[in-house]
């Protein structure tokens, strides 16, 4: 069985990453999302262990001591992280894990997994954006004031992706973040065995063919 593809999924508070990779394994098989560690106080409708594990400060900074977790970063005075031993387990077993995470833990990801495949996912416009995340209801106005002055420093960084994203129409989206999860498979670098495979056998049908042709 092939190792899966570790997917790296960023982008603007309320550009509604959560509802695209919730659909994303809805409507498709053989994708993992990676339950982060946070800190952060729980919503009345999350669950512990399946939209985040929620834990102290004090148990958050034993993770990043014991080397537990493959990122962690600090966004509106809160604690994120990804644990490390669920997403070797599921790439181990073929699965691709997606991880959703800020901007400041993805370049620690692409330290560690060169190979992962990074997506920022955007809203259509910034006034999409601040109405998404005032129809939530579920923070301040203060909070919601962060959260958009924080989308100048994310923007900076969009070009460090591979790919970008923008949530205007969400089967669309969810559709396209599939076809390039699955185009990634195709890489030929990702596809070493095979390829040599292909070349013997080319070899074969020229056995004094020695030169490559380029």
């Amino acid at each position: 069985m092939s190792r899966g593809i570790l997917v790296v999924v960023s982008g603007f508070s309320g550009a509604g990453k959560g509802t695209v990779m919730k659909r994303l394994l809805e409507k498709y098989e053989n994708y993992a999302l990676s339950v982060s560690v946070t800190t952060r106080k729980r919503r009345e409708e999350e669950t512990e262990g399946k939209d985040y594990f929620f834990r102290s400060e004090e148990e958050f900074e034993e993770l990043i001591r014991r080397d537990a977790l493959i990122e962690h970063a600090r966004y509106v005075d809160n604690y994120y992280g990804t644990p490390r031993a669920y997403v070797e387990e599921k790439l181990e077993a073929g699965q691709d894990v997606i991880l959703e995470i800020e901007v400041q833990g993805a370049s620690q990801v692409t330290d560690q997994y060169p190979e992962a495949v990074t997506i920022f996912v955007a809203a259509p416009t910034m006034e999409v954006l601040r109405q998404r995340l005032t129809g939530r209801g579920t923070e301040t106005p203060e909070v919601i004031a962060q959260r958009m002055k924080r989308t100048w420093q994310e923007a900076q960084l969009i070009d460090c992706y591979d790919y970008i994203l923008i949530n205007d129409d969400l089967e669309k989206c969810v559709d396209t973040l599939h076809q390039i999860i699955q185009s990634e498979h195709l890489r030929t670098e990702r596809n070493l065995e095979l390829t040599l495979e292909i070349q013997k056998e080319a070899q074969k049908q020229d056995p004094e063919e020695e030169d490559p042709l380029f």
